[in-house]
């Protein structure tokens, strides 16, 4: 009956496509290669939702109406079959030209071999431990542990499967509401759409000319944000109705601790940094290794360690001197450097290039100021003609500068009778005093400090524990996504090289957790072409489509209707993003922005929309694409996974909150549009 009502709801959306295509051509008096265009948008959108692969319906859809707007414009067959398979050619060459789409099978490569060291079982483990006072700890550790994980994969299916295999049995025996929990694994997994390294942002990236550099910056907080507020609609829902989700008992939050950490439990402190220390400055260590006390000291102690590194390096920032724009400059003619002081008469001015004219000039040869007359005159105080010696110079010959004894005398400041430098060069030399640290600086101290003192406080053997599992899961997880992400937002390097480093990263992590075989690689290489190929097909046939509807006039025709209807540009935003929002509904995010972003990118000049503003309401937007009904893939992958009771009705019912939650992102991120574009201008200059 399920499978009916979605094959019924299908149907209907199909008709009401065509019922609307055929309204619009029925009413034309005239149809135009633009209206031809648009039955061809109709056709491809009904033919991929009866199932036909997306890339070869729109190679396919292209090259027969491209023929079809060559052959009507007066070219013969094969004239037209011609300049059809030309333009197939062009395009795929087009695409396969850039080299941002390297990046693709890398990271995707990364995710596979990442998803395959079995770290989400350990990160999900240590995080519900870690979070298990919070009310629904175990959707908010589903959450977290989706959002770390898609940022490392960007996998949506990897990750909602992996997650309904791991999660969703927990939840359940936990007591939890099958559609919350539905909901929340559905929702964390597709957060690896819009939070980099998003495949989709590569994509968005290549068909509308956007950095991709800065798609990463501007999508990172939007993903964070996205991420906590589905966070605190779950402890919200948790803490207002409890019976959703009940609250771990005693018994579940326990954690086992090793012979050695008890015993030191019992004779000294249940706090873990008391008990190491007097263990270690007791007798015979309380008959503990002393190896393993070091070990489980310097474990203890690195949030203490890292903490003092970080304020090290804050006050070196904070504190360094910058450079005096009022300090005298050195100004230097021919080679020998004026000391400081000098004559303005005669150096070049600071801001000259060449020879330039004394201040105030008016263009040619003037007069010293205070001159009379024309002709070349005197210095001032000069007594009849010639020549004159400056001011306070013994009668006869070229006097020395100011204050200055008979002879060549060196700079001021200057010994003996070697040229020196200028004093304020010399002070350029020297290193520069510190400036006091900001009161920021020690307001920031002062909170890490007190909340390090509050850790120490509260960190018990069993918290210690929780902490090793994080250190073995979470932490190897956060120096790959930092130095994939970091390296590409910081511009050490290009998206294509940081994927390799992703890559060689998921490698290292595959072989230190004893996961990599030939086998492991050999499944990961096939997956990553297999993924890629469909990638790139799609950018073959999404070139191919929109060179055949520009070529029709269906790009001008669209441009017309939309200008025709005076809108404004929080009326386009609007328009475009309901539109976007609703074609996620039967079609999938990548035939969205193959298809439809190449109708948009054009008119958001006319609007005045930043390309990048719009590729991340539009990132937000798609995530609509894995969630809504009836296509919602993610909902497809969990029901795989999940115990035959779970129908697939009470998934998309668990869906729809999240939604609801998305659509809220989206405006917040078009009221406050700093959220996006803060990073990309603080980094960039934008």
């Amino acid at each position: 009956m399920t499978l009916r009502k979605e094959l019924w709801f299908g149907f209907t959306l199909m008709g009401l496509i065509l019922a609307g295509t055929a309204a619009m051509v029925l009413s034309t008096d005239q149809l135009t290669n633009g209206h031809y265009g648009l039955l061809m948008l109709a056709l491809v959108v009904v033919a991929i939702m009866l199932g036909f692969p997306t890339a070869f319906t729109l190679m396919g859809m292209g090259m027969l109406f491209a023929f079809f707007a060559y052959h009507s414009g007066g070219q013969t067959v094969g004239g037209a079959v011609t300049q059809t398979l030309d333009l197939m050619v062009q395009r795929a060459f087009a695409v396969m030209g850039n080299d941002v789409l390297i990046s693709i099978p890398l990271f995707v490569f990364m995710g596979y071999l990442v998803e395959r060291a079995n770290l989400i079982e350990r990160l999900f483990r240590s995080l519900h431990l870690a979070l298990a006072r919070l009310p629904g700890s175990l959707a908010v550790a589903t959450l977290f542990t989706c959002a770390v994980f898609a940022t490392a994969t960007g996998i949506v299916g990897a990750v909602v499967t992996l997650m309904g295999l791991l999660a969703l049995p927990q939840m359940l025996r936990g007591g939890y509401d099958v559609r919350v929990s539905a909901g929340a694994i559905t929702a964390g997994g597709c957060l690896g759409i819009l939070i980099p390294p998003s495949v989709m942002l590569i994509v968005y990236g290549a068909t509308a000319g956007v950095s991709v550099v800065q798609l990463y910056a501007g999508a990172f907080f939007p993903g964070l944000m996205l991420a906590g507020l589905y966070i605190v609609y779950v402890v919200i829902l948790a803490k207002l109705k409890p019976a959703l989700m009940p609250p771990l008992s005693a018994a579940e939050r326990l954690v086992p601790l090793p012979p050695l950490s008890e015993d030191l439990a019992r004779a000294f402190s249940p706090l873990a940094l008391p008990s190491l220390l007097r263990a270690l400055a007791g007798p015979r260590n309380a008959n503990v290794p002393i190896g393993l006390l070091l070990r489980e000291l310097l474990v203890a102690l690195l949030p203490a360690l890292v903490f003092a590194a970080a304020t090290g390096l804050a006050w070196h920032l904070n504190t360094s001197a910058s450079v005096d724009a009022n300090a005298p400059a050195v100004v230097q003619s021919g080679g020998v450097a004026e000391p400081p002081g000098a004559s303005s008469s005669l150096r070049e001015p600071a801001a000259a290039g060449g020879l330039q004219e004394p201040p105030g000039s008016s263009g040619g040869l003037q007069e010293p100021p205070g001159a009379a007359g024309g002709g070349l005159q005197e210095p001032p105080g000069s007594a009849g003609g010639g020549l004159q010696e400056p001011p306070g110079a013994a009668p006869g010959g070229l006097a020395e500068p100011p204050g200055a004894t008979s002879g060549v005398r060196e700079p001021p400041s200057a010994s003996g009778g070697t040229l020196t430098t200028p004093a304020g060069a010399a002070a350029a030399d020297a290193p520069r005093a510190r400036t006091p640290a900001t009161q920021g600086f020690w307001i920031g101290t002062g909170v890490g400090a007190v909340a390090l003192v509050a850790l120490y406080a509260l960190l018990s053997f069993q918290r210690l524990e929780v902490f090793k599992m994080l250190l073995s899961s979470f932490f190897p997880l956060l120096v790959l996504i930092l130095a994939v992400l970091g390296s590409i937002v910081f511009g050490l390097a290009t998206p294509t090289e940081a994927a390799a480093v992703g890559a060689f990263g998921g490698f290292l992590l595959a072989v230190a957790y004893r996961q990599f075989t030939f086998g492991v690689l050999k499944e990961s290489v096939f997956l990553t072409a297999k993924t890629s190929a469909m990638v790139c097909w799609l950018f073959v046939g999404s070139a191919i489509f929109s060179a055949a509807f520009a070529l029709l006039g269906g790009q001008e025709l669209v441009e017309q209707w939309v200008m025709s209807m005076n809108l404004t540009k929080t009326q386009f935003l609007v328009l475009s993003q309901v539109i976007i929002f609703l074609l996620g509904w039967p079609l999938e995010w990548t035939e969205i922005i193959v298809i439809f972003m190449p109708i948009f990118i054009p008119l958001l000049d006319n609007f005045g929309v930043d390309p990048l503003f719009f590729g991340l309401l539009v990132a937000l937007n798609l995530q609509t694409a894995f969630l809504s009904p009836p296509v919602a893939m993610a909902a497809f992958y969990l029901k795989g996974v999940s115990p035959p009771h779970v129908t697939l009705n009470q998934i998309f019912a668990g869906m729809l909150p999240f939604m609801g939650i998305q659509v809220v992102a989206i405006v917040l991120l078009y009221l406050f549009p700093g959220i996006g574009l803060w990073l990309p201008e603080v980094l960039y200059g934008r």
